[in-house]
């Protein structure tokens, strides 16, 4: 099997490596979108961004293309990547001493078509006061990263608690993932 992962995130390509897992990166552009319900938004990327890693790569009888596209939901409203470190702190000031979701949207294509799925983790914030906040900015950990953080870094600070794979929060919902596609971690003779 040759698998294509459609995405450039780091975080996904170390996930699927600690799966032991042998890929191929296929960094695909795809315009994401940010309005609409939060699943369907993080499905339709995800889709996109298999589409394009397709187009790329070739089906062939043993490839399968794996995009995948993670939002951060509060009220419904995505809270997308921030442009810049005053929006990434009025992002982190709405998120602040509340919970949201981080819902990751998965595609999977392979010789038998496309299959869509979804992860949901719920993330509690720490109230956080104006000094933490330009702490967190000043880092810059929250560019490119939808809602303005990274759990596994120094974000992890800022987290309270959550509800849910970790591993979604970080970028790859391995758990939803393998039940879409157990081939991930089972690979068929």
């Amino acid at each position: 099997m040759r698998l294509i992962l459609a995405s450039s995130s780091p975080q996904r390509r170390d996930i699927l490596a600690s799966l032991g897992c042998d890929f191929e990166i296929v960094a695909t552009d795809v315009v994401e979108e940010e309005h609409g319900p939060p699943g369907d938004v993080a499905r339709g990327n995800a889709l996109r961004k298999a589409q394009a890693g397709l187009a790329v790569a070739g089906l062939g009888d043993d490839v399968v293309v794996l995009g995948v596209d993670t939002v951060v939901a509060i009220d419904d409203r995505i809270w997308g990547k921030p442009a810049d470190a005053d929006a990434a702190a009025a992002t982190l000031r709405r998120l602040a001493g509340r919970t949201h979701e981080v819902v990751s949207g998965f595609a999977v294509i392979d010789g038998d078509g496309a299959r869509t799925g979804e992860a949901v983790t719920e993330v509690r914030f720490r109230a956080l006061d104006e000094a933490t906040i330009a702490w967190y900015v000043a880092s810059g950990e929250w560019r490119g990263r939808a809602g303005g953080y990274a759990i596994q870094s120094r974000g992890g600070a800022l987290v309270e608690r959550i509800n849910g794979d970790y591993l979604n929060v970080v970028g790859l919902p391995v758990a939803a993932l393998t039940e879409l596609w157990p081939q991930l971690i089972a690979p068929g003779p």
